[in-house]
């Protein structure tokens, strides 16, 4: 302990006391969002009704003790290994992020100075921190005056001046000098802490995709349980049936109701998508964030990390008179390289300047840290010339702070002017010594990304509005998001006015940038959106984004912002380049656009075994077994799905999902159903066996599949013609060389007639049903309404 510190009244905490606080419970753990356990993860990805049911089924099946039957078993599997390999290598990418940028704190007690982790901090114990530290807890200033940043949890980017007494809020940096502080406020009890807990609760995904999926598997569920059972009994009590053949009779119908191959290939083309971002250095959490990003309307954009760098740049020189501008450059870099150790963002940022415009800083003799009680940094050169830089009034008197307005006049008013001048010198506590001589002023400002502008342009293209939310002044976040390229920029409003719901409800239809704005405020704003049938996403990186984050559609966090903001995040950006957005927006839409396409695969199958089923039980016999099914799902659904669900696709998302899904695959499910109704009416009048009738049904839903293959293969290209081929190719292997295997009897002569007369006529039945389909989807706004009303989603445009 220094005797500064002694002076001070300061002394660290015993052993003794630190054990009663530790015991009591006054520890600084427990301060941050966590992401999910591995535990959680398993049990979100295991416990679904979709395993539920197909466990059941499996179960029956066993009972028979003809295994092979429970091939589908293989999808359920897969599906499960995706999701959570998937959700859990995102956590762990996440938590890596937070150990990296987690840093053990000086701690000064009697027994000596320690260093710590922060979740070892007790109350009242004594933290000294410097120029790059993180505040790990509440506390309050004994000794030091420094410049903190608080962006992280205000939004706003200008360092506020502390001294002793003031306090430090957990998550502030302190951006220049140093300081010993006393632990105020540890867990959750810290301002940072208390922001987190309330976004503590899960986030629903909002993903049309999965509500679809659900939706299906709900009804799915309701209709199998009547409709199995009546096949069960009907075989078994009316039919004279076996115990086993009823069983795989009834499982046989249920698994066709049951798009596995769909939750498969969703969770597949998602984790695909997932993987491709991963190596540009997109973290994705949440797989159906994806999806959502593709379809959102409205990004509401934080400016510190995401339009800006987080760095300042040097935008204007002014020199004063008998000086040139070359002569305010020279002596400012001279200022700043003197203190390079203890360099702040300003200080930074006029290094860089100096050496993108050739300035070489002199050799100097004494460095004048910056203060935050002096307001300004300076140097004495080698020829013993004394420089010193800061704001007007603490460098020059408030008397001649004018001198600096009149040469800073053609400066943005919302750039931060610092004045440098030459002094007679320093004493030994760095005061200035006699008048300062005005040499010029510079004016420094936020960075913008070099990438914004283009990233912004992308985002207009595609119909997506823009909103600003920050925490910083909003003239000067108007000015940053104008040359960001935010349209309509100029329309701002001052959050802090905004003292009423009715007020803020009022601004969001008129501003487009929001400034000195709360964490609770742009929670309040992204619901405000929501009302309007909005689909938002929100950028941010502070803790003060945490609530607004939590709040938004689908959330984006920079992987260098708090632990808080990219835990509750379902994307983060390890690199911090906001320019990826696109490229995740370009994934979002291959993955749904594909999908779309080839779930009507899937959809065929579920609704032409539930009718059939219903059939069945009046006209009994159900003509497959799940081993068939299994050849058909393979062939005509999976291989052809996941080739074509993989393919390029950047066009827009339109419409509703099931409504592009159902227009597709219910004219192949009436023709098949119409074609098997045929079989099952002419095979009986002939004489046809259930082998027979099973094998000639397969074949018939082969025929309509590989149809709707070619529908949606168009334009055909060589892949897709290959594709083509190759579903053909393993349909007639499964029928012959492999017939034993899925129990396919050999063909005679009236199987083939019936094959090719019905498989004809249901093709061409299906043509035709397929282009009106079409045709009624895209000029009809009421076959939309009514799939909304399917869903079970609220119309929020009425």
């Amino acid at each position: 302990m220094t005797q500064d510190e002694k002076d001070a009244g300061t002394r660290g905490l015993t052993d003794a006391e630190v054990a009663e606080r530790v015991a009591a419970g006054l520890t600084n753990a427990n301060t941050d969002v966590k992401t999910k356990s591995v535990g959680q993860i398993l049990a979100e990805h295991a416990l679904t009704l979709f395993n539920g049911v197909n466990l059941a089924l499996a179960l029956l099946v066993l009972l028979t003790g003809q295994y092979r039957n429970m091939l589908f078993m293989c999808v359920v599997g897969a599906n499960l290994v995706i999701g959570v390999t998937q959700e859990i290598r995102a956590k762990r990418m996440v938590d890596k992020l937070t150990i990296l940028t987690q840093k053990e704190v000086t701690v000064i007690r009697v027994s000596g100075e320690r260093t710590l982790p922060p979740s070892e901090l007790v109350v009242d114990d004594l933290m000294r921190l410097a120029h790059g530290d993180q505040v790990p807890a509440d506390a309050v200033i004994v000794s030091g005056n420094v410049s903190m940043n608080e962006s992280l949890l205000t939004g706003e980017a200008k360092p506020v001046s502390k001294g002793p007494g003031d306090e430090l809020l957990s998550g502030s940096f302190v951006d220049a000098g140093s300081l010993v502080a006393r632990v105020r406020c540890v867990g959750a009890e810290g301002y940072a802490a208390r922001i987190n807990a309330e976004a503590k609760y899960v986030k629903a995904v909002r993903s049309e995709i999965q509500t679809t999926l659900k939706a299906i598997i709900r009804l799915g569920t309701v209709v199998l349980v009547p409709l199995g059972l009546g096949l069960f009994l009907r075989s078994l009590l009316m039919d004279g049936g076996t115990l086993d053949d009823a069983i795989l009779t009834s499982v046989a119908a249920v698994i066709g109701m049951i798009p596995q191959g769909l939750v498969l290939l969703t969770s597949s083309v998602l984790a695909i998508a997932t993987f491709r971002l991963g190596r540009r250095m997109v973290l994705v959490q949440q797989a159906y964030c994806v999806e959502t990003l593709a379809r959102v309307d409205t990004l509401c954009l934080d400016k510190t990390g995401t339009i800006t760098s987080g760095e300042m740049e040097l935008s204007s020189v002014a020199a004063a008179p008998g000086f040139s501008p070359g002569d305010v450059e020279a002596a400012m870099a001279a200022i700043a390289a003197a203190n390079a150790q203890d360099a702040n963002e300003t200080a930074l940022a006029l290094l860089r300047h100096a050496r993108d415009v050739g300035v070489t800083p002199g050799e100097t003799a004494r460095a004048v840290p910056f203060d935050s009680a002096r307001k300004y940094s300076g140097c004495v050169t080698a020829d013993g010339r004394a420089l010193v830089m800061g704001a007007a009034a603490f460098v020059l008197g408030r008397d001649r702070a004018r001198e600096a307005d009149a040469l800073a006049v053609a400066f943005d008013a919302t750039e931060r002017v610092l004045v440098v001048g030459q002094a007679a010198g320093f004493d030994e506590e760095n005061a200035l010594l006699g008048d300062v001589r005005l040499i010029g002023c510079v004016a420094i400002r936020d960075e913008i990304r070099a990438t914004a502008p283009d990233t912004m342009r992308f985002f207009l293209e595609q119909g997506v509005e823009l909103r600003v939310i920050s925490g910083d002044d909003p003239r000067t976040v108007s000015a940053i998001a104008a040359r960001a390229g935010v349209p309509l920029a100029e329309r701002y409003v001052d959050a802090a006015t905004l003292d009423t719901p009715e007020k803020l409800d009022a601004a969001v239809d008129e501003a487009r940038v929001f400034g000195r704005v709360t964490p609770q405020q742009k929670r309040e704003l992204v619901r405000a959106l929501h009302r309007r049938g909005r689909t938002v996403a929100m950028t941010g990186d502070g803790v003060n984004d945490v609530l607004a984050l939590r709040e938004a559609d689908c959330s984006v966090a920079m992987a260098s912002g708090s632990a808080a903001a990219r835990n509750v995040s379902e994307i983060v950006l390890a690199d911090n380049d906001f320019s990826h957005m696109p490229e995740v927006v370009a994934e979002g839409r291959r993955s749904i656009n594909n999908l779309q396409r080839s779930a009507s695969l899937f959809l065929v199958k579920t609704v032409f075994t539930a009718v059939l089923a219903l059939v069945c039980i009046v006209m009994p016999p159900y003509p497959f077994i799940p081993i068939q099914m299994s050849l058909l799902s393979t062939a005509i659904i999976g291989i052809p799905s996941f080739v074509l669900a993989l393919e390029p696709n950047h066009d827009l998302v339109r419409g509703s999902f099931l409504a592009n899904v159902l227009a597709r695959s219910l004219p192949a499910s009436a023709a098949i159903v119409a074609a098997l109704l045929a079989e099952l009416i002419v095979g009986r009048a002939l004489g046809h066996s259930f082998d027979e009738i099973s094998t000639v049904c397969t074949a018939l839903v082969a025929f309509v599949g590989i149809a709707l293959i070619w529908r949606i293969s168009q334009p055909l290209t060589p892949l897709r013609a290959a594709l083509l081929v190759v579903v053909i190719g393993i349909v007639a292997l499964g029928c012959t060389v492999f017939g034993s295997f899925f129990e396919i009897v050999s063909f005679d002569a009236s199987m083939g007639v019936v094959i090719v007369a019905a498989g004809l006529l249901a093709v061409a039945a299906f043509n035709l049903l397929y282009r009106r389909s079409l045709a009624t989807y895209e000029n009809s706004e009421r076959f939309s309404r009514l799939v909304r009303l399917v869903e079970g989603k609220h119309d929020r445009d009425r």
